[in-house]
C-alpha cells in the first residue's frame, strides 16, 4: 500500500518528521487511549468506558462496562485502524470531543437483537482543569516496558444508561465523572517475555490511583510501590479553579481489606498541606468493577486491549459478580472502586483504583496467594 499523507498532515501539529499516520517509535506496544468513570453517589451503578488506538498493530478498540447490582454488563468492539484518526468510533461505541479538555460525548448504541442490553448516551463535562500525572516509566531487567504521559480530570455527567431492562437517568449532583487520557508505550498481549520473564519475575506490585471530585476542589493521589515498598510513582495534588495547584506531600495509605482477600473496604490516605498540617482523605467503598472483567485489562482471558480480533468484532456479555470465587483471575488485576470520600469535613466522590499483587512488605503480604486475615488474627493487615 502506498504511504500517502492523511488529513491530519495538513495541520502544523507534527512532533517528528513522519506522517501523522505514524508514531515516533517502532515499538509494537505504542498506544493512545482514554478511560472514563461515571459513578452513582449511592453506589448503585458504576460505568467504565474507554477507547484505544494501537498504531503499530493497526488496531482500534473500545469498551463499556456497567456494574449494576451483582451483574456486570459489558460491550466490547475492535476493528482495523483507519487513516481517519478523528473518527473515534468502533462498532456501537463512539467518543465525540465536543469541546477539547472540557466536554466529551460517550455513546453506546443498543443491540437491535437485545434491546435490554447495555447502551448509553452521556455527556461528560469537566469541572476542573486537566492536570498532568507524573511521567510514568517502568523497567524490567533493564528494559523499558512502559513509558506513558497522562492527564486526569474530574467532572460531572448527564444523560441516560440502559441495561437489563432499566433506564438510569444520569444527573449532575447525583453522579460524578472522572477520566484519564494517556499515550506512549505499554505492554500489549502476545509478546514473549523471554529472558526478562524467566530471570526477573515480578515479586510484587502495589498500586493506588485515586481521582476525587469535591464541589470546590479536585484531589489526585497516585502511589506505585515495588515488593519492598520502594515508591516508583508518587503524586498528591489539590486542584481548584483559578488558584495554583497545591502539592499535598508524600501520601501514605492505610487500607482495611475484607478478610480473606485483598479487596479494600475502606482506606485512609494520609496527606500533608504546604504548612505541614496532616490531612486525612478517607475512602468508603461503594461498589467495585474488576478491570479484568469486560474492560480488557490484564489478566483478562476473553479479550485484552490492542489484540487483533478481526474486522468489525463486537462482543456483548454479562458477568455474575455475586460469587467472589467465580472469577479468580480478576483478583490478580486492578479493580476500580467507586467511593465516597471525606476531607476536612467535605464529602466528595471518585475512584479508588487499587491492585496489590505478590509480596508487599509494608502491607505484610508475603506472596501472590497471601491475603488479609481477620484483624484480631493479624493486626498489621489492613493498613
Amino acid at each position: 500500500m502506498t504511504d500517502r499523507p492523511i488529513a491530519l498532515d495538513e495541520y502544523p501539529i507534527h512532533q517528528a518528521p513522519l506522517s501523522m499516520r505514524q508514531v515516533a517509535t517502532g515499538d509494537r506496544n505504542a498506544y493512545d487511549r482514554c478511560i472514563f468513570h461515571v459513578l452513582d453517589h449511592t453506589g448503585r451503578a458504576l460505568l467504565i468506558a474507554g477507547l484505544g488506538v494501537y498504531p503499530n498493530t493497526g488496531v482500534i478498540d473500545a469498551y463499556a462496562t456497567l456494574r449494576l447490582g451483582d451483574q456486570l454488563h459489558a460491550v466490547r468492539a475492535s476493528d482495523a485502524l483507519t487513516d481517519d484518526r478523528l473518527a473515534l468510533t468502533v462498532g456501537p461505541l463512539a467518543l465525540t470531543v465536543e469541546e477539547p479538555l472540557h466536554r466529551i460525548r460517550l455513546t453506546c448504541a443498543p443491540d437491535p437483537a437485545d434491546p435490554d442490553g447495555l447502551s448509553c448516551d452521556l455527556t461528560w463535562t469537566g469541572s476542573f482543569p486537566t492536570v498532568w500525572e507524573p511521567h510514568h516509566t517502568q523497567h524490567r531487567a533493564g528494559r523499558l516496558i512502559l513509558e506513558g504521559r497522562r492527564f486526569v480530570q474530574a467532572g460531572t455527567c448527564t444523560g441516560t444508561i440502559r441495561a437489563a431492562g432499566e433506564e438510569l437517568t444520569v444527573t449532575e449532583g447525583e453522579w460524578t465523572g472522572t477520566r484519564d487520557r494517556s499515550w506512549g508505550v505499554r505492554p500489549i498481549p502476545g509478546e514473549d517475555g523471554g529472558r526478562a520473564a524467566a530471570e526477573a519475575p515480578t515479586e510484587g506490585f502495589h498500586w493506588i490511583w485515586c481521582p476525587v471530585r469535591f464541589d470546590d476542589r479536585f484531589v489526585m493521589v497516585i502511589i506505585q510501590e515495588d515488593a519492598d515498598g520502594h515508591r516508583t510513582l508518587n503524586e498528591a495534588l489539590l486542584v481548584r479553579n483559578g488558584t495554583p495547584d497545591r502539592q499535598l506531600g508524600w501520601p501514605h495509605a492505610d487500607i482495611t481489606y475484607r478478610p480473606g482477600t485483598r479487596h479494600p473496604e475502606r482506606a485512609v490516605l494520609h496527606l500533608t498541606d504546604p504548612a505541614r498540617t496532616p490531612l486525612a482523605l478517607t475512602a468508603e467503598i461503594l461498589t467495585s468493577s474488576p478491570l479484568a472483567l469486560g474492560a480488557g485489562y490484564p489478566p483478562a482471558d476473553d479479550w485484552q486491549h490492542g489484540t487483533w480480533q478481526g474486522r468489525d468484532w463486537v462482543d456483548r456479555r454479562s458477568y455474575d459478580l455475586s460469587d467472589p470465587g467465580a472469577h479468580p483471575r480478576a483478583a490478580f488485576g486492578v479493580t476500580d472502586h467507586a467511593a465516597r470520600f471525606t476531607l476536612e469535613g467535605r464529602t466528595g466522590y471518585g475512584i479508588f483504583e487499587h491492585g496489590s499483587f505478590g509480596r508487599h512488605d509494608p502491607s505484610g503480604f508475603t506472596g501472590y496467594h497471601d491475603v488479609a486475615a481477620a484483624p484480631q488474627d493479624r493486626p498489621e493487615a489492613g493498613r
